[in-house]
């Protein structure tokens, strides 16, 4: 690893084995853009990310494995979310409604409504979420790399 200031960690769904693919989606240059609820951001009295912003992507180790770089945020309706974003999303969805019956299994799980302090949440067509796009700018994991090349 070089010698560079902490970055914010980039966090995919809890850790586990979802985690664990999603990561190896982007490590593998699939995954180039999630999905996450404005809810969340609320929640964590977190702000969007900035377009340009760096931050390392973690996997369910808590290793750091690449270094990703918000390049476009959007925040939308659930229902306004298009075909290419879910197919950028590197999980093989091959249409929205796939897309989005896997995204409200997540979003309706009872981790994600406690981590939300709301048993009940669901979603619907006007809920609004953050739809990121971000390029991995540096491997961190010297075999990932290695692969990559």
């Amino acid at each position: 690893m070089s010698n560079r200031e902490p970055l914010k960690p980039f966090l995919l769904a809890f850790p586990g084995p979802l985690r664990d693919r999603l990561v190896g989606a982007v490590l593998a240059g699939e995954k180039v853009s999630t999905t996450g609820l404005l809810a969340e951001y609320v929640a964590e009295k977190e702000e969007l990310p900035p377009v340009g912003e760096r931050s390392a992507l973690i996997d369910s180790d808590g290793r750091e494995t690449a270094v990703l770089e918000v390049t476009e945020v959007r925040v939308l309706r659930l229902g306004d979310v298009d075909l290419q974003h879910a197919i950028d999303e590197g999980e093989g969805y091959a249409s929205v409604a796939e897309w989005r019956a896997g995204h409200e299994k997540f979003w309706h799980s009872q981790e994600m409504r406690g981590a939300l302090g709301d048993p009940e949440f669901t979603v619907d067509d006007d809920t609004m979420v953050v739809a990121e796009r971000f390029r991995v700018v540096e491997l961190l994991d010297p075999v990932v790399a290695a692969v990559r090349r």
